[in-house]
Formats: C-alpha cells, sequence, structure tokens
C-alpha cells in the first residue's frame, strides 16, 4: 500500500529507528540539501517511489573525504543505491566560466562551499561500489543525464566517455526520470532478469555486446574515434540531438573501451495532465529538519514557486533544458496547479505572493502540435527557429485563463512570472503573431512583474544569433517598444531587463562592441551578461571544443583566451 505522509525521509539511523525501520528499500544520495519540495528533483523521486510503496532513506551532501562513514551509517539498501549530483551539474556549481572556484553554495545550508566534489556522481557512485560492489547503483539527475554519451569537458579541456563508464554505475536514468525509476525499482524488487531489464526505456547501461544488428539501432562513432576526430564528435552529436527531438527516437549505442554504451529511447510524450501526479504527492515544501534555522539561499528562491509544465522546443544551442527535460511539453493540468496554489497560499510563512508560475520557458504551458500525426514525422530540433512551425499552438489563451484563476485563489496578492519568456511566441519584426499574444504581454508587464521586465535577446549580431538558435533582434526592438507604450498607457515606472551572454561561439570583440553600442540599448542600463560556459550535451559546447557546427560541419570562430573571455563581458559592462 502506498505510504500517505507527510514524515520527512529520514537521513539518519536514528531517524531511520524512530520509523521503526531495520532497513530502507532504496537510498539516494545527493550533491544538494534536502529539500521537500517539488522543484528538487530528489524529493520528486523520493516522493514518488514512496508512493509506491518503498521505504526511502537520504543520504545529502555526504562527506566522501574522511572515513567515508556517511556512506555506511545507513547500511544496505535492500533495492539500490539511487545517486544524483543535485539539481546543478556539480562542475557549472562549482565554477565559474573563467574556472575560478566559486565561494558560495545556493543549494547548501548557508551558502557553505566545498560540501560536495567534483563530478559528484562519479565520486559517490566509486565510493559506493567499493563499498557494496554486489548492491546495484543507479545515477540520475542533469549530471548524470547530460553526461550519458561521449562528452567534451570544459573543466579538465578534454573529451571524456560516458559518466556510466568512470562511475561504474549499473544504471543511468536520464531526463525527468519518474516513469524509469519506478519501472527499475519494480524490476530490482522482483528479480527480473538482466536481459529484460535493458528493455525498460528511458534507461542506459554498459554491455559487452554490440547491438547493431537491430534495426531499430544506431552506432555512433566510438569514444576512441571521437578523441581522435573532432569531426566524429561533431557528427555523432548531430545524431544524438536529432533523435532526442523526434516523437519514436532510436536505440543509440556507442563504442567505449571494447564495451557499449547503450541508450534506450524515452517514454512517449505525456498527454497534459499526465504529470500531476508527480505534483500532487504530499511534499511538505520545506528543507528537512535537520537543518534548523540555516539558510538554504536556493530554498528561499523557490518555496513560494509553482511549476506549470516541462520541456521547450526553442532548442537554444547553448542550453541543456530540451537536452534534459525534452523537447515536446508536457503541461499540468489546471486542477493540478490550482490545488498547489492553494497549499502554498496556506503555508504559514506566506505573504500573498507566488514568486515564479512558469516553467522553463514561462509562456509554453500547454503549447503543441495542433496535429500530432504531423510532429511524429517531425525532424526539427526546434519548433519555433528559425520560423514557427504552422502546426504549432501558440495560443496563450490557456495560460491567461490560468493567470486569472491562480489570481483569483483566496490569499494570494500577486503571481510573478519569474521564468524565461520567449517573446518570439506572441512577436515577430512587423507586429503581434495573434490576439491572445497581445493580450500576454499586457497581462505579464501589468499583473505579474515586479517592475523589472526580464527577457534574453541574448545578442543583437545576426550571425551570432544564428549559431545560438535564437531570433533576430530586430524583435526584441519590436519588444521595446511594445513594452514602452504598455508602460506608458498604464503609468508604470518599470524596467525592461535584457540578458546578453559574452563570447558564446561566432561572437568576437567586435561583436560585442557592436552589441554595446546599439542604438535600441542607449536607454538600458546593461547589467545581466553572462560568459559562455560550455555544458556537456549542448551544441554550443560542442562548437567550442571542435570549432565546427554539427548541423553543418561548417567552422566557427571560438574565443578560447580566458582573458579574451573576460575582455568581452568586462567591454560589454563597461560601455561608453
Amino acid at each position: 500500500m502506498a505510504v500517505k505522509s507527510d514524515i520527512f525521509f529520514p537521513t539518519s539511523r536514528k531517524e531511520m529507528d524512530l520509523l521503526g525501520w531495520d532497513y530502507a528499500d532504496i537510498i539516494l544520495f545527493s550533491g544538494d540539501a534536502f529539500i521537500d519540495h517539488p522543484s528538487f528533483g530528489t524529493a520528486v523521486i523520493a516522493r514518488v517511489l514512496e508512493n509506491e510503496g518503498y521505504k526511502v532513506a537520504i543520504v545529502p551532501q555526504p562527506n566522501w573525504r574522511d572515513d567515508l562513514r556517511d556512506f555506511k551509517k545507513l547500511g544496505e539498501p535492500r533495492l539500490f543505491f539511487g545517486v544524483n549530483a543535485g539539481v546543478m551539474d556539480s562542475m557549472i556549481n562549482h565554477y565559474t566560466a573563467n574556472k575560478r572556484l566559486r565561494s558560495n553554495d545556493a543549494y547548501t545550508p548557508d551558502g557553505a562551499a566545498g560540501r560536495r566534489p567534483d563530478y559528484a556522481v562519479t565520486v559517490y557512485s566509486q565510493i559506493l561500489k567499493s563499498i557494496y560492489p554486489h548492491i546495484p547503483v543507479v545515477i540520475g539527475g542533469v549530471e548524470a543525464s547530460l553526461r550519458r554519451f561521449t562528452h567534451y569537458d570544459y573543466w579538465q579541456d578534454k573529451i571524456k566517455p560516458s559518466v556510466l563508464i568512470e562511475s561504474g554505475a549499473d544504471w543511468l536514468v536520464y531526463g525527468m526520470g519518474e516513469k524509469p525509476v519506478i519501472e527499475l525499482a519494480a524490476a530490482i524488487a522482483s528479480y527480473t532478469p538482466v536481459h529484460q531489464i535493458r528493455k525498460i526505456p528511458q534507461i542506459a547501461y554498459v554491455t559487452s555486446e554490440p547491438l547493431n544488428d537491430r534495426k531499430d539501432t544506431i552506432e555512433l562513432k566510438s569514444y576512441e574515434e571521437c578523441i581522435k576526430s573532432k569531426t566524429a564528435l561533431a557528427e555523432n552529436f548531430r545524431i544524438i540531438e536529432q533523435e532526442s527531438n523526434i516523437y519514436y527516437s532510436k536505440h543509440l549505442t556507442e563504442p567505449v573501451n571494447g564495451k557499449f554504451v547503450q541508450v534506450n529511447p524515452p517514454f512517449p510524450v505525456a498527454e497534459v495532465g499526465e504529470i500531476d501526479a508527480y505534483y500532487d504527492l504530499p511534499y511538505t515544501r520545506k528543507p528537512h529538519p535537520r537543518y534548523k534555522d540555516k539558510h538554504i539561499p536556493a530554498y528561499e528562491m523557490i518555496k513560494f514557486s509553482i511549476n506549470t509544465h516541462r520541456g521547450c522546443f526553442g532548442s537554444c544551442s547553448f542550453c541543456t533544458i530540451s537536452a534534459h527535460q525534452g523537447k515536446f511539453v508536457q503541461s499540468r493540468s489546471e486542477e493540478s496547479i490550482l490545488k498547489e496554489a492553494e497549499r502554498v497560499a496556506g503555508m504559514d510563512d506566506f505573504k500573498g505572493y507566488i514568486s515564479d508560475l512558469g516553467g522553463p520557458s514561462a509562456n509554453m504551458y500547454k503549447m503543441q502540435g495542433i496535429n500530432t500525426d504531423q510532429c511524429v514525422k517531425c525532424k526539427r530540433e526546434s519548433c519555433i527557429y528559425p520560423s514557427i512551425c504552422k502546426n504549432l499552438d501558440i495560443s496563450h489563451n490557456p495560460l491567461l485563463n490560468l493567470y486569472e484563476k491562480i489570481s483569483a485563489v483566496k490569499g494570494i496578492k500577486k503571481a510573478f512570472v519569474g521564468s524565461g519568456i520567449r517573446y518570439d511566441l506572441f512577436l515577430d519584426d512587423k507586429g503581434y503573431l495573434n490576439e491572445s499574444g497581445k493580450r500576454y504581454l499586457r497581462e505579464v508587464i501589468v499583473n505579474h512583474t515586479s517592475g523589472r521586465f526580464k527577457v534574453a535577446p541574448e545578442h543583437t549580431q545576426e550571425h551570432v544569433l544564428k549559431s545560438m538558435g535564437k531570433p533576430s533582434f530586430a524583435l526584441f526592438q519590436n519588444l521595446k517598444l511594445e513594452f514602452d507604450s504598455i508602460i506608458k498607457k498604464e503609468g508604470l515606472k518599470y524596467q525592461i531587463v535584457p540578458y546578453f551572454i559574452s563570447s558564446h561561439p561566432g561572437c568576437t570583440m567586435e561583436d560585442m562592441k557592436s552589441l554595446a553600442q546599439n542604438p535600441y540599448l542607449k536607454d538600458i542600463r546593461l547589467e545581466q551578461v553572462q560568459d559562455f560556459t560550455p555544458t556537456p550535451l549542448t551544441r554550443s559546447s560542442i562548437i567550442f571544443c571542435t570549432g565546427i557546427d554539427p548541423k553543418t560541419l561548417k567552422t566557427i570562430f571560438v574565443e578560447k583566451s580566458p582573458e579574451m573571455k573576460l575582455k568581452q563581458k568586462s567591454f560589454f559592462l563597461n560601455k561608453k
């Protein structure tokens, strides 16, 4: 029978004893502090497994530098160990774009740095396999998901094999992992033979047997070939990206060191509302009591946020969202979101303000193909770049209706939209695309903005935007005109805050100079700039590593000098 309680998951032997547990079925290790909130993957997986009837324990931020007592204190799980690095890849969490060590960690009590190792998934997994070689280790989360294939690692400046190879883990769950982890847990619990477990969708594993005799399998270039040839790495990525962005993808197999990393296709795209069950579970929405009154910065940012959907069909070259969450948007039902809004409104310290009502791209809620049969045949990596697909429903009416209903919930004064907005879903260089888009922009600016309207044009130069997979800067110019018109009419003293990226592949110092001198930015304080960081499993990181665009196999300028990267960023911030 499924457990229905608000009791925190045990994180110590004492807490297990208080629950009367002799053992846990599954023990999850994470690089983050444990917060029982649906914005944190560890909490979601723990609640999903609990709902299936398993006893789940958590070991947050174990000490890997002492006698390893944190890895032993809860004993052996009945089924398996689960491992993730946390919400972020541990290397992005630790280092700046210039490879300097960060002084704080938003996912740790009091923001303390140094509570997780570099390459946390690999370190945790190797320790667990050394202590408990007979217990399966299942890795997942962003770090494992984005490193499931041979990939370029910016911090070591080298091409690394799949994290399965280095970690020694038995199974890898990629993407949003509720369905595969449920099936994997059930299979392990029922002593299902390994060859049957290997059929579960959305998992990866290492095998000594090639699978290229199957018609539904594509064999990639080997890890060894990718080390020798930049073109091989780029060609591999082109296939991986294509298979990640189609409705029914094939199995991918990658030779490495005489073995094969096998990656199964994902589960089918969920219908609207299908993911409600994951968000409707009894999260306490609080940090574990072990932290007492310690401040966890990331929690303070998201404690009153509500996620409306998953996935993003924008497919920006530098972004990991579609690589991890998928291209196809999976939306929650209004009923599920409103139930969560009521729970948030009932929290003791809630002051009436939802901090963020959105998703990867806030305004993609319930947007999907009009004719699914066309989507099944489509191989575009983006539904909106370089132009909006005619089969895509871009109506903002479902989102406008949701905003209205959220605003009517007792106790809610305002619901902010803090997630990014794709303004190319309601504007082009000529004007509004439809009436719902026109109403949406006004609604967001007037009723869901704190006074700083944040958008991400990313750059001004067309060839740089093309390498990013972003629309023309002309759309931002039109957006700014509409923004100015709305705030003037409403009598608001709001600011528009554009985000930009420096030193992205294709971007030179001259391009940054042109950006800084763009006349449409003359009245805007340019304070939001991010130095490009190559992240595993993104097109931009492949270009950074190889100097080759994987889509065209043509060369692109790449700024690799740390000094010049800093100059690009500082030039932007100190524009004349």
